[in-house]
Parts: structure tokens; C-alpha cells; sequence
């Protein structure tokens, strides 16, 4: 929700003192989930509720779009034999036998059209909104690749019609979802000279 909006909300009920304790609480909470979200690779079995998966999905939706098109398209799949030929789609492009999304209960996909205009940064953006709603949810979530090309095949092609997707959409990423097994490693200290203000 936008702090401009809440705080429009606030104003008409709470006194000016507490609505500024209120957004301050509101500043640190997000920051502190920006700062300990963390890629997360092992996952318990058990799935995640449709509140939890609601809230991550509409957090996507939020997301800012080039000229405010909206132009991804999301969809959460959580049938098992479906997210097993997914598994095996992205194992095959990758190389690999293991599982790609780290049997993960819940995996979500992005795509976008071909002809978006800044198609990749706006599902980009889609993705980064719902890993920091997943972290805020208590859930685990990590960025996995490969599903360009995984949706360039016929395979890919005709699930994307079974789903009902338009034509002419490419997958430009994916979320492996659910509750973490197991603590996040701390985070790295951040590089010198990351960020640097010019005046």
C-alpha cells in the first residue's frame, strides 16, 4: 500500500505525533525486509496457504510496468505432476537431472509479450515485488531461470495455451515458493563503493 495513501487514512483518526511513529514503524519494517530477504534452495513439503500466495501474487501485480501497461502475465502452479514436467523442462535446458526449483510446493511463472516495450524489466520488477512479499509472508523464494527457453518449445508453446495465456508471450523468469527448511545464512557485507552520490 502506498505510505502516501495510509498516511491520508491516518490523518483523519490518529493524532499527528503517532501517525509519524506509525510511518516510521512502517520505513523500518520494510527496509528490515529488504535487508534479510535471502534466495532460499531447501524447502519444507508442506504447501503454503492461499493468503499467503494471494498476497505474493498481488504484490507482482503492483509492480511498476513501462508506461503502465502491465504487461506480464503471472501464474502460480502448484499441481504436482504439472510441477514435475516443469522440473523436467528446466532440468533439460540447464543440463542437469535435479530439480530446478528445489521441489518447491508452489512455483510462478512470468511471462511477457514478445513485443513489450522493457518486457524483461518490467517482469523483472514483477518478480523482485513478489520475493519481498513471500519474505514478509514468512516464506521462502528464490529467482530460477531458463524459462525463456523452456517456453520457446512446442512444449512450452502449448502450455501456455492450456493455461490460456495470449499468443506470442515469452518466460522471462520464475519464483520457486514455500517455507523455508532451515535458517538463511547471513548476508554478505556489501561491496565498497556500491552506491555513490554525485553533487
Amino acid at each position: 500500500m502506498c505510505i502516501i495513501y495510509v498516511y491520508e487514512i491516518l490523518r483523519h483518526y490518529v493524532p499527528l505525533n503517532d501517525i509519524v511513529y506509525i510511518m516510521k514503524d512502517m520505513e523500518t519494517n520494510f527496509l528490515e525486509i529488504i535487508r534479510t530477504r535471502r534466495s532460499c534452495r531447501s524447502y519444507k513439503p508442506d504447501q503454503i496457504t492461499d493468503e499467503q500466495l494471494n498476497v505474493v501474487l498481488e504484490a507482482g501485480t503492483y509492480a511498476p510496468t513501462s508506461r503502465g501497461l502491465q504487461s506480464p502475465f503471472i501464474v502460480a502452479v502448484q499441481n504436482d505432476a504439472l510441477k514435475a514436467r516443469l522440473a523436467k523442462m528446466n532440468a533439460e535446458v540447464m543440463g542437469v537431472t535435479t530439480n530446478p526449483y528445489y521441489d518447491a510446493p508452489t512455483y510462478v511463472l512470468v511471462f511477457v509479450p514478445e513485443d513489450a516495450p522493457n518486457g524483461v524489466q518490467d517482469a523483472s520488477l514483477v518478480l523482485e515485488n513478489m520475493m519481498l512479499a513471500a519474505h514478509s509472508q514468512g516464506l521462502g523464494s528464490c529467482w530460477i531461470h531458463r524459462e525463456r527457453e523452456m517456453f520457446a518449445t512446442e512444449e512450452g508453446k502449448e502450455l501456455m495455451r492450456e493455461w490460456g495465456l495470449p499468443e506470442g508471450l515469452v518466460g522471462i523468469g520464475a519464483l520457486s515458493l514455500g517455507y523455508p527448511d532451515g535458517e538463511p545464512s547471513p548476508a554478505k557485507p556489501r561491496k565498497e563503493g556500491y552506491a555513490r552520490v554525485i553533487r
